[in-house]
């Protein structure tokens, strides 16, 4: 009696080693790879400006790589107005950021532990400014500043700039806040601590990641901003609208140093949080 060896034969024709070891090594590390490509396609334009603020142009646009030097660097403040407008931008970014976390971190808090009527449309609220064009955001905003007689200018910014980025607060510290475990501020209370006793020194310590994460967010976002500060600006320039004044006439190879200078803070920033995060983690244990 014979049997029919046709399906392994079949099978031996279909196997192949250098396949199955090509298929494997793809398996591996096709995550890996792509990590790669994705992240060598963000940094690349941040590259372009690492090399384009060590560029002498020939002529008034830097478009293109000329001839080394330094002087961008040494001469940072050399363009006019240029120093004046990031110092604006900081200080808009900084009181934006601080009060912005404030209100958030309240407002988050009032969300998370507390049950009141409406809640839920207060929670529908925070996301509108989030998912509103900016640009119906900032002219219904001029709309309101010259309705009331608020003047155009830095303090109109802030409080612009203060109104969008409470939304972004809280969604990073509600999210937080949810991951706490309700139990801990139960015992805090079975200790006879009071309601504020136990937000200063039980929540707000616990929610401090989420915190800083927000203020850090706000800071960025008022800083970049720009077609909101161009409709309430006035006579103010910030640096997003300095860089866009000076395209049309050419944008100066320092406005290249300031981005770099900006990015290694941010870098220096997200390292030690990292750092500070994985000390604590390890603490914990």
């Amino acid at each position: 009696m014979s049997v029919s060896t046709a399906p392994e034969s079949s099978a031996r024709l279909n196997y192949s080693p250098l396949r199955e070891r090509t298929a494997a090594f793809f398996g591996r590390h096709i995550i890996r790879v792509i990590g790669a490509l994705a992240t060598v396609y963000l940094l690349l334009p941040i590259a372009v400006i690492v090399v384009m603020s060590l560029n002498k142009p020939a002529g008034r646009y830097n478009f293109t790589f000329n001839e080394f030097t330094l002087d961008n660097w040494t001469n940072m403040c050399g363009p006019y107005g240029l120093c004046e407008s990031v110092g604006l931008s900081l200080q808009i970014a900084l009181g934006a950021a601080l009060a912005a976390t404030i209100i958030g971190v309240l407002a988050a808090y009032a969300l998370t532990r507390f049950r009141f009527r409406g809640q839920g449309m207060a929670n529908i609220l925070v996301l509108l400014p989030m998912t509103m064009p900016e640009v119906v955001l900032g002219a219904s905003l001029l709309t309101l500043y010259v309705n009331v007689g608020i003047p155009l200018g830095p303090v109109a910014i802030l409080l612009a700039h203060i109104m969008f980025c409470i939304s972004f607060v809280i969604i990073v510290v509600k999210a937080r806040l949810a991951m706490l475990d309700p139990s801990l501020t139960e015992a805090a209370a079975d200790l006879y601590a009071t309601p504020w006793r136990t937000f200063r020194r039980v929540t707000l310590p616990l929610a401090a990641p989420g915190i800083l994460a927000g203020a850090v967010l706000a800071f960025a976002l008022s800083l970049d901003d720009f077609i909101i500060t161009n409709f309430n600006s006035g006579n103010a320039m910030t640096f997003p609208m300095y860089v866009w004044g000076a395209a049309k006439r050419g944008v100066p190879p320092q406005v290249n140093v300031i981005a770099v200078v900006i990015f290694l803070v941010v870098m220096a920033l997200a390292v030690t949080m990292s750092i500070v995060a994985t000390v604590r983690a390890n603490r914990s244990r």
